[in-house]
């Protein structure tokens, strides 16, 4: 990627993650960034349209939840720098990837960027999603007691995450299923993953 554009990707927008809430900080946009890449090499695809997609995907959060993915891509098309280093069919492309990469969102992503950045977001460490499952939990849910918290992110995992939640995969990564199976199992054991997420409540709340 020329230096230029990567500087300004790396001064300019990804620590506008630090205000985000401690799920959606800039370690999350390197993972994602990271993993993206590592899903792009089995495609023929532009990799710095990846690594663009993946530095403005979560940008929307500064401004609205419910609706990041839409500001976010809105973000991405009135950026003075992106304009100049890509035609206005990239800009579309990177625009319709942000806007479909949510995880609740139940048609398809309209193109292998969409699919690419949708998977990549997923990150589907067991122990990854849980301590940002109670992390969003406390930077939104200051009020809940320490049985809420744990309560309120076995719910939140089962509906997302579950054999029925509402999460989908687009692209058959090998990494996305096997932690997928794993959080399953978990689930199957609700004893047990309270207890993972109690140690992880306790390490952050140290």
């Amino acid at each position: 990627m020329d230096k230029i554009l990567l500087d300004y990707l790396h001064h300019q927008i990804i620590p506008k993650y630090k205000s985000l809430d401690e799920a959606h900080q800039i370690e999350h946009v390197e993972q994602v960034i990271h993993d993206a890449l590592k899903i792009a090499r089995d495609y023929h695809v532009n990799l710095d349209m990846v690594y663009v997609i993946a530095c403005f995907h979560d940008l929307g959060l500064l401004i609205d939840r419910k609706i990041h993915h839409i500001i976010g891509g809105e973000m991405l098309v009135s950026d003075q720098m992106i304009q100049s280093y890509f035609n206005s069919e990239e800009i579309h492309l990177m625009k319709e990837a942000i806007e479909d990469h949510r995880a609740s969102n139940e048609n398809p992503p309209r193109s292998i960027y969409g699919k690419i950045i949708a998977e990549a977001d997923r990150n589907l460490d067991p122990l990854t999603i849980f301590k940002r499952t109670i992390q969003f939990g406390l930077s939104h849910y200051g009020q809940l007691t320490i049985d809420e918290h744990l309560e309120r992110a076995y719910t939140h995992i089962n509906e997302k995450y579950g054999p029925n939640g509402y999460l989908k995969l687009w692209l058959n990564t090998e990494q996305n299923q096997a932690g997928l199976m794993k959080i399953h199992m978990l689930l199957n054991n609700k004893s047990q993953l309270i207890n993972i997420l109690q140690q992880i409540y306790d390490e952050i709340e140290k």
